[in-house]
């Protein structure tokens, strides 16, 4: 009975150990701009010190109000290489709510499509919003899931860090 409760536990450790490991390599994900061209994240992720990933939705309230407190720092970030890449998970029947969302809301971003969420599978999240800092070889060096004001200052902290 012991001997079984110990494998339980260490399959279920293994699997919550086994969803994010830093310095996993970013799935390949066949994503889209808002104009229905492909987007190459590699390519993204080369040319930049380090590229912040934020999975969203329209329709998420906290997903937009970490976009929003992502705008603030946005100018200062891209000035030291940092790029912020919001992809939105939004369906193909709510992606006509998207541009206008990130026109009124004034988002300097690149911002992409993931309709078909390959990026929930690949990636393991279940909710949004999801945030990763990827480096210039395509590892994830950081998640965090889920906002609550403030977050955007931990974030900032870690960037800071990674970029010295």
């Amino acid at each position: 009975m012991q001997k079984l409760f110990l494998l339980v536990i260490t399959i279920l450790l293994a699997s919550f150990t086994s969803t994010y490991s830093p310095s996993k390599q970013f799935p390949s994900l066949s994503l889209k701009t808002l104009q229905g061209q492909n987007f190459s994240l590699e390519k993204a992720f080369a040319k930049n010190k380090l590229t912040v990933i934020d999975f969203w939705a329209t329709w998420c309230g906290p997903c937009k109000k970490e976009l929003d407190a992502l705008k603030g720092l946005y100018k200062e970030w891209k000035n030291n290489g940092v790029e912020i890449i919001a992809i939105s998970i939004d369906d193909s029947q709510q992606l006509n709510k998207v541009m206008p969302m990130v026109q009124q809301k004034q988002w300097e971003y690149t911002i992409l499509s993931d309709v078909n969420k390959q990026s929930l599978t690949k990636l393991g999240f279940s909710s949004i919003p999801q945030t990763y800092i990827i480096n210039q070889k395509g590892e994830i060096v950081y998640s965090h899931p889920g906002y609550t004001p403030g977050d955007e200052k931990e974030l900032a902290k870690k960037i800071n860090s990674l970029l010295q």
